[in-house]
């Protein structure tokens, strides 16, 4: 059983759980493809079995999310679940709000991670330093924001807004930022994950109906296709000569194929995806072979 299993996630289910949870109904080794926090619901990708070599190739790691921004005051944590450590000074007007997005929330940023994160440091992660009441000096890093829009006023104290990214962005980080820069201490209220790389929420599989198609030895059917997330490769076909030479780790000869050097391309034989493959100075061989 491989391929990729868009996964709705329930707020309360880490990312880590979700992988667990798919890898017992399936029986396969799974992972999954962009870290969830456990109180954020959407789009988690699941890569099972062979298909959990494929992450490196994936062609689109953007990120699209809808949440709230809240002015009630900053928290420790950067959400609605942390301890409030500055109080909130007002609530910008909405073109406020759209004017500093515009002016200093957009293309290429720098975040620095929040210390209830991932990230590790010396190697512990953030939040196991950060729950023992230390701090860490965490150095900023590039983020990029491609969209930020704000929806609507949801009530007095928080707006909605649709961000679009680049992988590795705290969206949380990002609406503490926008209140430190408005001067109205804010966190994040909620947050849902529309879309991660091609998995779109409107495509995606809650939890319940995996389980009911699993008990009743579906599973399969929910599965999309290996080759799902490879669509900004090249494709080139293989034919029963190569495929075999191919499978046997012998380079196909250079100028055989229209790939060039270092090019990674999606390889196909009798129309069914075979895997992927690397343009190299002695021809071109397989770096991925979907069923060896």
């Amino acid at each position: 059983m491989n391929g990729y299993l868009n996964l709705l996630k329930p707020p309360g289910m880490s990312s880590a759980a979700a992988v667990a949870f798919v890898k017992r109904l399936t029986h396969e080794k799974c992972g999954h493809s962009g870290t969830l926090d456990p109180e954020v619901a959407g789009v988690l990708p699941v890569m099972v079995g062979r298909a959990t070599r494929l992450q490196q190739y994936f062609s689109d790691k953007t990120k699209a999310y809808i949440g709230e921004i809240c002015f009630t005051g900053a928290t420790d944590t950067q959400d609605a679940q942390g301890e409030i450590i500055e109080p909130g000074r007002g609530v910008p007007t909405r073109e406020a709000l759209e004017r500093v997005i515009r002016e200093r929330f957009l293309g290429e940023i720098l975040q620095t991670p929040p210390m209830y994160s991932a990230v590790k440091m010396g190697g512990k992660p953030l939040y196991a330093i950060a729950r023992a009441g230390k701090t860490a000096e965490v150095a900023a890093r590039p983020a990029y924001i491609e969209a930020c829009e704000v929806l609507s006023q949801s009530d007095g104290t928080t707006y909605r807004l649709r961000v679009g990214c680049g992988s590795g962005t705290y969206i949380r980080t990002l609406f503490h930022d926008i209140g430190q820069a408005l001067g109205c201490p804010a966190h994040m209220r909620m947050l849902i994950r529309t879309r991660s790389g091609c998995f779109t929420l409107r495509e995606s599989v809650t939890c319940e109906e995996f389980a009911a198609a699993a008990e009743a030895g579906e599973a399969e059917r929910y599965l999309l296709p290996m080759d799902w997330p490879l669509a900004g490769y090249e494709h080139i076909a293989l034919d029963h000569r190569q495929k075999t030479l191919a499978r046997n780790g012998v380079p196909i000869p250079a100028g055989s194929l229209p790939v060039r050097k270092g090019q990674s391309v999606a390889v196909y034989t009798e129309g069914e995806f075979f895997g992927m493959g690397q343009g190299a100075p002695d021809g071109f061989r397989m770096t991925f072979i979907a069923n060896p």
